[in-house]
């Protein structure tokens, strides 16, 4: 099954998901804004993806800067952050089986399809 993390108010993510739309297969749509990943389920998606924590995170956002810039946190720290600040999580982020992409940009999510 494929899974995007979603965001409805972002463009890149409305475009990812139009290409799963398009795309004629089955997925689920997550709105990690509603249905907020847990600390465990940020740390599958990141070994899904294959990178560290701070690749994930949406490090121009304002309450990364305000909060987190420039301290020196652990990969759990940061997912810790992501966990009870989910608007840190980078999107849209598919998921298929075990393999996964972070759709920026969105034809990536293509290359998972094939």
């Amino acid at each position: 099954m494929i899974k995007i993390y979603h965001n409805p108010r972002c463009g890149k993510s409305r475009e990812g998901l139009a290409i799963l739309e398009n795309s004629g297969k089955e997925f689920e749509v997550i709105k990690y804004l509603d249905e907020v990943p847990t600390k465990n389920d940020l740390k599958s998606i990141l070994v899904v993806l294959g990178i560290p924590p701070i690749e994930l995170v949406r490090t121009n956002e304002a309450i990364w800067k305000e909060k987190f810039k420039g301290k020196s946190l652990t990969d759990d720290e940061i997912v810790i952050a992501m966990a009870e600040n989910p608007k840190l999580i980078e999107r849209p982020i598919v998921i298929r089986n075990k393999e996964g992409v972070i759709g920026r940009p969105p034809d990536k999510i293509k290359g998972l399809l094939k």
